[in-house]
């Protein structure tokens, strides 16, 4: 019997699965490779094949380096975090449209629970969204009755699209430091909006920069926060202005993009802070920007006779028309790349084109905890399974852990969101 024992030990479990072509079929339903198009996904498919893992195997390790995207088609995988929070993924489920893995190490540790069947994937296949010109606004071929867009893409294309205006206090505090200039220098331009000066010190003085001093004038404000951090404190407070409209048509959805908008740019800074890899006011405005692209397309809408849209053309085409129009808005005001790469790429969530934790690596995660805070994960991959998440040093991710930062930050970002919102 030892014999026997010693003749099978080391011997791995076999599947009751086969390798197999992968069908179109499968192809279509996995996000985001499922956009590369018919001829593409044919192709694919031919010289694809799929590959198995007998139950109780590893399929990775955490921390170890990934060479592909793996897509589960069969089973069951359990994924665990750096904290031991484990999660089940079916194949059956809406979360196996998205890959187990994508970015450049693994997240999480990921074991067989039954026998599986799954897919590698090129991580240059999943870069797809990179080989898109940004410079054009394409329209998909299922928006291509949409009247509403027809028209926005015209104008758009014509150069006649209005791009809001930043205020003038915004404007002469970036370029005066452009200029090296002090703090005294810099309070007199802020001073000149008492209303963004009363700001900058309430917000100085909120749990954002918890000290035991308080604030007492916009010189202690821009001293504690910093010139950089105030310059970019002042254009995210100027930027209320521009989500303004009191057209019937347009001023609910400004209304709710302006409240989204400032959640999340809440969230940015929280998450940038509590990582230490981003500059928090950055991140924080880039929150605030990200979907700055909705602007012009809504006022534009709001000069339109009403019988040339309706709520669900205005709805399909918003997410069609922000990250280029978006770009374009802040090309115009000469933010720095980083955040026209923000706009471009905030809803993208296997962005993945440095190596270090970006703008848009920030906003992507912070899009990702506010989805799972409003208890709308089925549908989004795990957390542990995009890029922008293996790039982070000091925080682990989980649902469970999105939550619990999401409950620690709940008294910051409060106090952020009154600051914003008075």
């Amino acid at each position: 019997m030892t014999l026997i024992n010693a003749l099978f030990k080391g011997k791995k479990p076999r599947c009751s699965l086969s390798r197999e072509k992968v069908s179109l079929q499968t192809l279509k339903r996995l996000i985001p490779i499922r956009n590369l198009g018919e001829e593409k996904l044919q192709a694919f498919a031919l010289e694809k094949q799929t590959e198995v893992l007998a139950a109780g195997e590893t399929l990775f390790e955490l921390d170890s380096p990934t060479d592909a995207a793996i897509y589960l088609l069969q089973g069951v995988v359990t994924l665990a975090d750096k904290n031991g929070k484990r999660q089940n993924i079916d194949a059956d489920s809406a979360e196996a449209r998205f890959p187990l893995c994508s970015g450049t190490k693994h997240a999480a540790s990921a074991v067989a629970k039954s026998d599986i069947s799954y897919l590698r994937v090129s991580h240059k296949i999943m870069s797809i969204n990179d080989a898109i010109n940004h410079e054009e606004l394409v329209i998909a071929e299922e928006l291509k009755n949409n009247r509403l867009l027809q028209l926005f893409s015209q104008y758009f294309i014509n150069e006649t699209v209005e791009v809001p205006s930043l205020p003038n206090v915004a404007i002469r505090l970036r370029k005066a430091l452009q200029k090296d200039i002090g703090v005294a220098e810099a309070v007199k331009i802020i001073q000149l909006d008492p209303v963004i000066s009363a700001k900058l010190i309430e917000v100085a003085n909120c749990p954002l920069y918890l000290t035991l001093n308080p604030a007492k004038s916009c010189f202690d404000a821009v001293n504690r926060i910093g010139l950089n951090g105030a310059r970019n404190l002042v254009v995210s407070f100027s930027l209320k202005q521009i989500f303004k409209n009191q057209a019937p048509a347009i001023k609910n959805y400004l209304d709710r993009l302006w409240r989204d908008s400032l959640n999340l740019s809440c969230l940015c800074y929280v998450l940038a802070q509590e990582s230490g890899q981003q500059n928090p006011e950055e991140a924080l405005l880039a929150g605030l920007v990200c979907d700055i692209g909705a602007i012009p397309f809504l006022n534009f809408v709001a000069n339109l006779p009403a019988e040339y849209h309706d709520n669900e053309e205005i709805e399909q085409a918003l997410p069609a028309v922000k990250g280029v129009v978006g770009a374009t808005v802040l090309k115009n005001w000469h933010f720095a790349d980083e955040f026209i790469d923000v706009a471009l790429h905030a809803n993208d969530w296997y962005r993945n084109d440095s190596k270090e934790l970006s703008l848009t690596d920030i906003v992507v995660l912070a899009r990702l905890h506010r989805q799972i805070s409003q208890q709308k994960s089925g549908g989004l991959p795990p957390i542990t399974s995009i890029p922008a998440a293996s790039k982070l040093k000091n925080i682990a991710l989980s649902p469970e852990n999105s939550l619990h930062i999401l409950h620690d930050a709940k008294h910051k970002i409060n106090d952020a969101l009154a600051a914003f919102s008075g």
